[in-house]
């Protein structure tokens, strides 16, 4: 039944230039149940017969596979197809219990530079190597090295952004990242001020592999570090992104870790510089030269009393002494955030003009009123840096100061939004934004 499908599969493809849609009567017949295993059958036609495939759902390319076969044993020869021409789908087939959406008939395929669309797919290594159960020495060593000195799809160095001012303990963080000593540190402070970039443009500059893992509640030695799974019948060791960024000396960036459980804990002994054991595979690994952790957190740790950010957990004691350093992150100074609005505005390809500084000028002034009086408990909400960003960007778009300033205010309730806009209207020069009439 699988070479059934297989071949099912393969013609389409053949018969299209490369294109298989997921709405394909013949596609959905030959999958069945089985949907959720197209990129498995796709991977398969990889090995065997060396073709470029485009899979399309809704009229857009959404995963995209190149892929090379052996020439005579000599070396690669990747095939590639031209982008596909417009064309129409039938009557549109609905998908049962296979996860797959029909697409609406008739669809137009767009001009798709495939190339350029799986540049990254054809120079990284996958997110992780696997090693199986019965794994040699030599093997895994040779999956390790891989890790270690191929190209990366996850760590890499970031690229420098205009926008972007250093403040605060930028110095700080920037002295560490660049001593490639190991040194953990824990980053706190209100959301949207900047504490995530502001890691991530240190390694940056210092040129300095980073690698970001988003913590949740779920999070655990299976996601960081690695597990058994089971693929194409086979049971397989799979690494996780931390096992990389050690082997790999990198920056390694554990994003909102207040958000974790206990299982956060399976990094205890690697939060001391010492080798991880992977206990399934019986083997520690060392962090390379360089490698250290880097946390961020809107606590400190303890929980959010106030309910403000619902989710944050109290981490573990012993976990949370194991960061030698804590910075906490504040808003940025009035005279720095001008320049932080005016750059991100400019970034999105505006011209500051005169108009523009005035109104970047009153942004900053109301935003640091209102968090004055958020420190001073006067009100439970507070315009974060990343908010103002938001506004440029809005206003870039809209050019039109009363629209972008409702429709950007609209996440808080009605009355902290009138309380808002007030305050904005008694700073601004120009009109009252609550006089005007707006459709949101």
């Amino acid at each position: 039944m699988k070479n059934a499908r297989y071949s099912v599969i393969l013609d389409i493809a053949r018969a299209n230039n490369g294109v298989v849609r997921v709405d394909d009567p013949a596609l959905l017949t030959a999958l069945g149940e089985t949907a959720y295993r197209l990129p498995t059958y796709i991977g398969d036609i990889r090995r065997k017969e060396g073709m470029t495939v485009d899979v399309i759902k809704s009229g857009r390319v959404v995963s995209a596979y190149v892929f090379s076969a052996l020439s005579d044993g000599a070396g690669t020869a990747a095939m590639s197809v031209p982008a596909p021409s417009a064309s129409t789908t039938k009557k549109p087939v609905r998908a049962r219990k296979t996860g797959i959406a029909a697409v609406s008939a008739p669809v137009a395929l767009p001009s798709v530079d495939v190339e350029s669309l799986v540049s990254q797919m054809e120079t990284s290594q996958p997110l992780t190597l696997t090693a199986s159960e019965s794994s040699s020495k030599s093997e895994l060593l040779a999956r390790l090295r891989e890790i270690a000195t191929g190209d990366s799809a996850l760590a890499k160095v970031p690229v420098a952004i205009r926008e972007f001012v250093p403040f605060g303990q930028y110095d700080v963080v920037h002295r560490i990242v660049s001593s490639r000593v190991f040194c953990p540190i824990f980053i706190t402070g209100h959301s949207g001020n900047g504490k995530t970039l502001q890691v991530e443009q240190a390694c940056a500059s210092a040129n300095r592999e980073f690698l970001r893992i988003n913590v949740t509640a779920e999070t655990d030695e299976d996601a960081l570090i690695g597990g058994f799974r089971l693929k194409n019948g086979n049971t397989v060791f799979e690494f996780g992104p931390i096992v990389q960024g050690m082997l790999r000396g990198a920056v390694v960036l554990l994003d909102e870790i207040d958000l974790a459980g206990p299982k956060i804990l399976c990094l205890q002994s690697l939060m001391e510089g010492k080798p991880l054991v992977i206990k399934p595979l019986g083997i520690a690994i060392a962090p390379a030269p360089g490698f250290t952790i880097v946390a961020t957190a809107n606590t400190k740790g303890r929980g959010s009393d106030d309910g403000k950010y619902i989710g944050t957990n109290l981490l573990n004691e012993a976990f949370l002494e194991r960061f030698p350093l804590t910075i906490e992150q504040a808003y940025p100074s009035l005279a720095v955030e001008k320049k932080i609005l005016a750059k991100t505005y400019e970034s999105f390809g505006g011209t500051v003009t005169e108009h523009v500084t005035t109104f970047v000028d009153t942004l900053c002034k109301w935003a640091e009123a209102i968090r004055m009086t958020f420190d001073e408990g006067g009100i439970e909400d507070v315009i974060s840096t990343r908010r103002l960003c938001h506004i440029m960007k809005a206003y870039h778009i809209f050019q039109n100061e009363t629209q972008v300033m409702a429709l950007c205010l609209n996440r808080f309730d009605k009355q902290v939004q009138a309380k808002f806009l007030d305050l904005y209207a008694k700073l601004s020069p120009s009109a009252p934004v609550t006089d005007a009439p707006v459709t949101v």
